[in-house]
């Protein structure tokens, strides 16, 4: 069981709210994590988030925050798929799944709704919400999900319960947050915006008689912090995930359930409608070949897919619970910065990479680290690592990789090569050692031919490094971890003296100028292409 707490509009408030959070968590004691929805940035105190940013002070406890909801507060947002805005405080991203250490499934969504093209920065649209429904709703073992936060209230909501005070739910809020609430069928559902308190009697998810019984969703709507009517904006649950929970004891129905309010028939079906998005080509069985001047695509087994009839299904990669930025088959990829691709896994250069050459080796198919990777990508990956280390070594470079399973949804091998003539393999593990030394964090010295999955569990958050020479570091992240860590050692003085691009975003170049580094590359590159073999 995960004790946890839910906030409403922060609005910038940042003393009143983790002051308030350290008096209930002496009084009460300790809670696992703080969930805040609706506005955590105002449009003014700058000062008191520099505190919190530089580290002058410090949240109490992990706290996870949603994005802008207008176009004032979007500069503190600046990556989409989420990061670590201070210390204890993570923007979870514009849409996606995060899971718990404990196994607790939340889905977020961030910004207010559109159904206007292009969507504002700080919005989603019907296809983002398609794309979370489809992603998680069409598996035949979905029964829902242990939270949902959203900024906007859910359109119709009030229906068939207690009063919402003076929000008409029949006007307020969105729809295709209701649709969303429909298909996820959260057990907890937190939203805020609307600068008031409001606790929804449980509803249910089944159709009474037709259906077999499923588990209630309670819906809490939740003030701003600080509003002098003294309007209840912290909210303190306890919570066992999903799917730890007995099967009788999930479905249990409160006394006070009323019916689903997003159920009743014509509203039912304006939802829908709403929410009807285009379906993304299914890129799982096709890539475009980068080999081919036409841009013409192939099956995944590198066969053209026009050459036979009856070509072989691939096996199917595994798939992400949500969005992701770099499955190759999504939407999201930012596919002019793929350099090569293979059976099992593509290259792509870094987005604001440490250098022009600043390589990713990512699985296509959906593993969240080399831990849980299957063993033919296994072996690709081993492939890929010994013919960058070649090419990198023809071009008077030594290749340094690194994986950060922290904080991340996807497996990013970092591949970055450092020039001969700057450091020595010694050089570079005296910086990585000395560096982890001054904070705090321990990195062992694994043998050099052992197996990361003999030291980490799937499911474990870890970050390490492997020289030229095979040689590894390895550190287990127990509770909090530098994103950067990596970078900035690279980054620093002692190897490639680029201190200031330890953090990526600093290191962004327009898209005209990647896709020419990533046409230079797959050149280059091309003598030690091993997928041209087959």
């Amino acid at each position: 069981m995960t004790s946890d707490l839910a906030c409403g509009d922060v609005e910038g408030k940042f003393d009143i709210l983790f002051n308030r959070v350290q008096a209930i968590q002496k009084k009460s004691g300790n809670f696992d994590l703080l969930l805040c929805v609706g506005n955590f940035f105002g449009s003014t105190q700058d000062a008191e988030w520099e505190e919190y940013k530089t580290g002058i002070k410090k949240a109490p406890i992990q706290t996870y925050v949603l994005g802008a909801n207008n176009q004032e507060t979007v500069k503190y947002f600046q990556d989409a798929d989420g990061c670590e805005l201070a210390e204890n405080i993570t923007y979870l991203g514009r849409k996606g799944i995060f899971t718990g250490s404990s196994g607790l499934q939340i889905v977020y969504l961030s910004g207010t709704e559109s159904l206007n093209e292009p969507v504002p920065g700080y919005s989603f649209s019907p296809k983002d919400v398609s794309s979370l429904r489809t992603m998680l709703c069409t598996t035949s073992q979905f029964k829902g999900v242990d939270i949902l936060l959203t900024s906007p209230w859910p359109k119709y909501v009030g229906n068939f319960g207690n009063s919402s005070g003076e929000v008409d739910t029949k006007k307020c809020g969105s729809a295709l947050v209701s649709s969303l609430a429909m298909g996820l069928k959260p057990r907890y559902h937190f939203a805020a915006l609307e600068k008031t308190y409001y606790e929804r009697l449980p509803y249910r998810n089944h159709i009474v008689l037709q259906e077999n019984a499923q588990h209630a969703t309670r819906f809490i709507a939740l003030a701003n912090v600080g509003n002098p009517e003294k309007k209840k904006y912290l909210y303190a649950f306890s919570i066992v995930p999903m799917k730890l929970m007995d099967a009788a004891e999930l479905v249990k129905q409160p006394p006070d359930i009323t019916e689903n309010p997003y159920r009743k028939s014509g509203q039912e079906a304006s939802i829908g409608k709403q929410i009807l998005a285009p379906v993304e080509e299914s890129a799982c069985q096709f890539f475009f070949d980068l080999n081919e001047k036409q841009g013409r695509k192939r099956s995944s087994t590198g066969r053209d897919s026009k050459s036979s009839p009856h070509p072989k299904q691939p096996r199917k990669p595994p798939q992400p619970p949500g969005p992701c930025w770099f499955c190759l088959a999504s939407p999201e990829v930012e596919k002019h910065l793929v350099v090569n691709i293979g059976t099992h896994c593509y290259l792509a250069l870094a987005k604001g990479g440490l250098s022009d050459d600043h390589v990713l080796i990512l699985p296509i198919g959906h593993y969240q680290s080399v831990v849980e990777l299957s063993a033919e990508v296994v072996e690709e990956v081993e492939k890929y690592k010994a013919t960058l280390r070649r090419f990198f070594k023809s071009r008077g470079k030594r290749c340094v990789v690194f994986e950060r399973n922290y904080k991340s949804h996807h497996l990013q091998l970092q591949v970055i090569p450092v020039p001969i003539s700057c450091s020595t393999t010694d050089d570079i593990k005296d910086a990585f050692i000395t560096q982890a030394q001054e904070q705090q964090i321990e990195l062992l010295e694994i043998p050099e031919h052992s197996d990361i999955k003999q030291i980490a569990q799937p499911g474990a958050a870890y970050f390490y490094v492997e020289l030229d020479t095979g040689e590894k570091l390895f550190h287990r992240i127990k509770k909090n971890f530098p994103l950067q860590f990596g970078r900035e050692v690279l980054a620093s003085e002692a190897i490639l003296n680029v201190p200031d691009k330890s953090d990526w975003r600093q290191c962004q170049i327009s898209k005209e100028d990647e896709e020419t580094l990533a046409r230079r590359f797959r050149k280059d590159f091309e003598p030690y292409d091993f997928t041209l073999d087959d």
